[in-house]
């Protein structure tokens, strides 16, 4: 190499599934049996009809392949202010409050650089996305391990946060339903996560693409009292509309952050590509009757994935919300790196092990509900089985 990595590139590893997919499409190129993935939480499904026809429609407007405003099309802009009144009952400024992202993902970037300085403190759920913790890093912030309590529905204590010295924290990342446990948060803890973040003058980052998967009362952080003063959050069309491929997504927040982080993306970044906000549009006005069918798949997939749960002797939350089954192993033998190997290298079925979401996830495998029931019932046969890939070469 002729020239050194910058240093705000230590401590930050590649995404974790960057590499393992790359690991997996190796494994299918070996002549043995094709590797299973129940990992990765990227739908299967399609979007909407609509919506695609949408895309397909608008992609012949005169007007369709310039450069777009850095703020979005007033008609997405407009869409995610109607989508936010019909579905959480809160009223958000179409021109002020609402700021169209390429995906909420590069969002947890464009908010760490936008608020914080070198040596600033963030408060990172444990476990949880390990982008919160990353982008801190690469923001020269400081992660501040926050466990999250399964005796507390996997949300964090704030008594016992409200004892520690928090004077140097400027952001606490939350995300209900939770990745990776699917736990929910009611209006109550919403309530008083808001009351401890005016306590402490920390902005409330509240990352929200799970709302309707699986989820029969979904909430914004908007629906607690006094939370515009204090909190921002994210929305993606991935998870719930089957979009991920698009990178649609936005930060809602009160101007004040809004005009912040808009200043760092629009020298990052470009507006989107028009069709896809138009298409983007339609999606988000869609019926609760289509939301309703994907909920009917996902519980379906949900029951197979406890199925496999089962076989392996993990306990998990039949209640719990979003794209994933969180699974505990009660062997004290494996711990989840052990568990995951053994079902990828001997029966060719990769499972998300706990431990890359925070060492609270070390006991922890993550099923993914991305993939159709026949698939998740052939992995469960191949673990029945002792399936074992020298058997079939």
């Amino acid at each position: 190499m002729i020239i050194s990595p910058a240093k705000r590139l230590d401590g930050v590893t590649t995404y974790y599934f960057a590499k393992k997919l790359a690991e997996i499409d190796d494994m299918n190129k070996d002549g043995k049996a094709y590797v299973i993935n129940l990992g990765i939480g990227s739908p299967d499904l399609m979007p909407p009809s609509e919506v695609v026809e949408k895309l397909i429609a608008t992609t012949h407007e005169s007007d369709a392949h310039k450069y777009q405003s850095y703020k979005g099309i007033p008609t997405l802009r407009n869409a995610i202010s109607q989508w936010y009144h019909s579905h959480f009952d809160v009223t958000v400024h179409a021109d002020e409050q609402v700021l169209p992202l390429l995906g909420s993902k590069e969002g947890v970037m464009h908010i760490s650089m936008s608020f914080l300085n070198p040596g600033d403190e963030v408060l990172i759920p444990n476990p949880g996305y390990p982008s919160y913790s990353m982008c801190t890093l690469l923001a020269g912030g400081i992660p501040i391990d926050m466990p999250l309590c399964e005796h507390l529905g996997w949300k964090p204590d704030l008594d016992t946060l409200d004892k520690m010295d928090l004077s140097k924290v400027k952001l606490m990342w939350v995300n209900y339903p939770n990745m990776p446990t699917g736990a929910k948060a009611g209006l109550s803890f919403f309530n008083d996560l808001v009351a401890f973040s005016k306590k402490h003058k920390i902005l409330i980052c509240h990352d929200n693409p799970y709302a309707f998967i699986l989820n029969d009362y979904p909430l914004s952080i908007f629906n607690a009292e006094g939370a515009n003063d204090c909190a921002i959050e994210l929305i993606s069309l991935s998870k719930c509309y089957n979009m991920a491929g698009w990178r649609v997504g936005a930060v809602i927040g009160a101007k004040p952050y809004i005009d912040t982080i808009m200043t760092f993306k629009s020298n990052m970044d470009s507006g989107m590509f028009k069709p896809i906000q138009e298409a983007a549009s339609i999606a988000l006005a869609i019926k609760q009757s289509w939301i309703d069918g994907l909920n009917q798949v996902y519980q379906e997939r949900k029951q197979a994935a406890f199925r496999i749960m089962d076989v392996l002797g993990l306990t998990y939350d039949y209640n719990s919300a979003g794209l994933f089954v969180w699974g505990k192993i009660l062997d004290s033998s494996f711990d989840a790196d052990k568990l995951a190997d053994k079902l990828l290298y001997e029966n060719r079925v990769f499972i998300t092990p706990g431990h890359i979401f925070g060492n609270q996830g070390n006991q922890y495998l993550r099923i993914s509900l991305c993939s159709p029931v026949s698939e998740m019932e052939a992995a469960l046969y191949r673990i029945q089985t002792g399936f074992n890939s020298s058997n079939i070469e």
